[in-house]
């Protein structure tokens, strides 16, 4: 079912938004998280992108690379979302968020209205796209804790939604999320 089919059909039930959802990307660096937030943004209603380059650079600006610094990143992430949650919008986060416990605090501090996407793509591919060339970089000693290769990724157990993005295209996999949360909108 593409992307289009989806929209028709929930254009036809004139179904809105009725519970503001966090749509929470988790995944490698170079998987596509920023991509398919940018992408589910045009699906979805009422919408903000918290993506985890863009607030390293600002509100997450004095934290670090290790495993604590890591933990409090998630937890920001989790709070502002929250905050625009109450706001009555929809959040899709794009991060790493390499620890499930992180994840899991988030997913209690939001409840129902947490969704999990895992943004699945092997370390090689990922190495291969190295949009930023970040890999390339922690692969020559120059970048240190750097997820993937000297710092753990712990997969979700239970995710709500696997995308796979090494074996689907963008609009396929921006379908299969649109299909397991009810964020649908028409926009």
């Amino acid at each position: 079912m593409t992307i289009q089919s989806i929209l028709t059909i929930e254009s036809s039930r004139k179904r809105y938004v009725s519970m503001n959802q966090m749509i929470w990307l988790t995944g490698l660096s170079g998987s596509g998280k920023s991509t398919l937030a940018e992408e589910l943004k045009n699906h979805i209603e009422n919408c903000y992108i918290l993506d985890g380059d863009t607030l390293r650079r600002g509100i997450n600006q004095d934290l670090q690379f290790s495993e604590e610094d890591r933990l409090e990143v998630g937890r920001r992430i989790g709070e502002i979302g929250k905050i625009l949650l109450d706001a009555n919008l929809n959040v899709i986060v794009a991060s790493i968020s390499p620890y499930r416990s992180t994840r899991d605090k988030v997913r209690s501090l939001i409840g129902d209205s947490y969704k999990e996407v895992y943004v699945q793509c092997p370390l090689e591919v990922c190495e291969e796209r190295d949009p930023k060339g970040l890999y390339k970089q922690a692969r020559a000693g120059q970048i240190k804790h750097f997820t993937g290769i000297d710092s753990p990724y712990e997969e979700p157990v239970s995710p709500d939604v696997i995308v796979e993005t090494d074996k689907f295209s963008l609009d396929e996999c921006v379908s299969k999320i649109l299909q397991h949360t009810s964020a649908m909108g028409s926009k």
